[in-house]
């Protein structure tokens, strides 16, 4: 019998966002909270140290913030280290980002094109390589699987967040970490033409496991993973995760959607909405990954997530991977779980209809079934030896 990882559960969630510092708080309608001063630039240093700014630009630092806090809330980092506590090469990165590096992009070509190559500091160079986001997580961690870098657009978050369930369900590694991130600067505000009060200057960071492989190091999940789909239109993405008209409990829409004449929308008007750039700025390719963070929040509040609201730590045994020496497990379903009403779930959406180019995911409660003492699968010969 070949095991699988079974679902594909969120274990641990990540912020780094002006005034946002739990999944709940992207809930709010608004950018400036009702009471008080509007909040700070989220402060890199705080959490990552001189080390973790050396040599880095914004976006970077900003992706390392939200990394390390979702990895300490999967109970895959300790809280007063940096190590990973499983194998590197069970986990992947897969960061999304369209803008966060292109001020150093364009200033490196413009330094180029008016002085000379030998202007540039050998330092900074690494910085104008588009994936230099996910592979600055994966060093500063030791995740030695799959390293992936979108830039795909307005739905480049949630592109994201399905390619890290991906490569778990097919067997490439037992968990994932995405990260989106954004931030804004002269180059990127003259590129859109909007000021950086209406942009997001932030990351959001998920931590995506194999079900089975969560229960077996003692992890409390917090949502589950739903089905994704990708379509040319917003309606025929929505009506591909819910048939038959079926409504969610909240709908995550796109960015600066705006409804239609009544009846028009693909959601009913009865069901709750949130854009969560109206609280954190256009969040271009960080936008779906902030999205899964905020339904987080929602089942959370909704008390519909197993554990929801809690760390979602590790067990204090032993752990069951160290010695396994894998980087993966074969790909392969268990299970079918029950079936999840559609009204306990988290409708997010992304993209832009007029561009043919809208993802769509169901985030659902996370399943409650943690075995305290859960039996660890033999491995198989599609494992890699470390």
């Amino acid at each position: 019998m070949t095991h699988g990882p079974g679902e594909v559960v969120v274990t641990g969630v990540g912020l780094a966002v002006p005034g946002a510092g739990t999944p709940e708080a992207l809930l709010r309608r608004t950018a400036r909270p009702v009471t008080g001063p509007a909040p700070e630039p989220f402060d890199t240093a705080a959490r990552i140290g001189r080390r973790g700014h050396r040599y880095k630009d914004r976006a970077t630092r900003l992706a390392l913030c939200a990394a390390l806090e979702a990895l300490r809330n999967a109970g895959l980092i300790p809280s007063d280290g940096e190590e990973v506590t499983v194998p590197g090469d069970t986990i992947g990165v897969v960061a999304s980002s369209n803008l966060g590096n292109l001020d150093t992009a364009c200033l490196t070509a413009a330094a180029i094109a008016e002085r000379s190559a030998v202007d540039l500091s050998p330092m900074s160079l690494p910085n104008a390589s588009s994936n230099v986001i996910a592979s600055w997580v994966a060093i500063r961690h030791g995740l030695r699987g799959p390293n992936l870098m979108l830039c795909n657009g307005a739905t480049s978050g949630l592109d994201a967040v399905h390619w890290g369930a991906t490569l778990v369900t097919a067997g490439r590694v037992r968990r994932a970490v995405v990260i989106g991130v954004e931030t804004h600067n002269a180059v990127v505000e003259d590129l859109l033409g909007r000021s950086a009060g209406e942009l997001l200057d932030g990351a959001a960071a998920l931590v995506v496991e194999g079900g089975r492989w969560a229960e077996a190091r003692g992890a409390r999940a917090v949502a589950a993973l739903g089905p994704y789909e990708r379509r040319a239109g917003l309606t025929g993405c929505v009506e591909a995760l819910l048939p038959d008209g079926a409504a969610p409990g909240v709908w995550f829409t796109p960015e600066r959607y705006a409804e239609g004449p009544a009846g028009a929308a693909p959601v009913p008007g009865a069901v709750p909405r949130y854009d969560v750039t109206g609280a954190v700025g256009r969040a271009s390719g960080a936008l779906g990954v902030l999205q899964c963070a905020a339904a987080v929040g929602w089942l959370a509040r909704a008390g519909t997530g197993a554990g929801a609201g809690t760390g979602a730590g590790a067990g204090t045994g032993a752990d069951p991977e160290a010695g396994a020496g894998s980087a993966a497990f074969a790909a392969g379903r268990g299970p079918a779980p029950d079936p999840v009403p559609a009204s306990s779930q988290a409708l997010i959406t992304s993209g832009d209809d007029t561009a043919d180019a809208v993802a769509g995911l169901l985030l659902r409660p996370a399943p409650d079934r943690h075995d305290p003492h859960p039996a660890r699968a033999p491995l198989i010969s599609m494992e890699c030896s470390r």
